[in-house]
């Protein structure tokens, strides 16, 4: 957590107490699964969690991606969240994000374009047997899920993401499947490499 004020990309902006001890918990969760790479953001907070996670994993590299990067706020940014929630544009944000360029700054659906971009690309090249973590922020994140999910952007904000929280995606040749969605606890068994995977979703909703 960095605190009450959208920080998009201000820097310098590092993870308080309680976001180094979040991010702490995070490794320990993922301690018993087997990563292939991490992929961050470029933001320091981001670059923290990332480290938290890599330490003591002999071997395993981290790779920033600036595409991985916090939505660009423009003339938002810096701005404590109460004082946005006043400004016109705030509705829209919050109903018809699709149609939103942040004053100074980018849309919406750019960022979410460059983040979906730079996710299949990395699929893409690490090959469809890995297992990556990618560490980045909570608007870039819902957007990834959406995606995901078949969701128009328009319905992002119906998907939460809280901080150092665990979504899993697992992206097959015909289509991504949602495996757990901003988890804050509890065992990852069920995240760790299985034989026999393939990309059909079974009918009747079981596994």
């Amino acid at each position: 957590m960095t605190g009450p004020v959208l920080a998009g990309w201000t820097p310098g902006v590092h993870l308080n107490e309680r976001g180094r001890e979040q991010a702490a918990d995070l490794a320990v969760r993922l301690a018993p699964v087997a990563l292939d790479m991490i992929v961050a953001s470029p933001l320091e907070r981001c670059q923290e969690t990332a480290q938290a996670v890599l330490a003591g994993r002999d071997g395993l590299q981290l790779r920033t991606d600036d595409r991985l990067g916090e939505v660009k706020y423009g003339d938002w940014t810096g701005r404590p969240l109460e004082e946005l929630a006043k400004e016109e544009l705030w509705k829209v944000v919050q109903a018809h994000p699709s149609a939103v360029r942040f004053p100074g700054g980018e849309a919406l659906a750019e960022a979410q374009h460059r983040a979906v971009t730079a996710i299949r690309e990395w699929n893409g090249r690490l090959g469809p047997d890995a297992t990556y973590l990618v560490c980045s922020h909570g608007d870039i994140i819902k957007s990834i899920i959406a995606d995901a999910l078949g969701l128009h952007l328009d319905q992002f904000q119906r998907i939460q993401a809280d901080p150092a929280a665990l979504t899993v995606i697992r992206y097959t040749e015909l289509r991504p499947f949602l495996i757990r969605l901003n988890d804050n606890g509890g065992k990852v068994d069920d995240l760790l490499a299985k034989s026999g995977q393939d990309s059909d979703a079974a009918v009747g909703g079981g596994a």
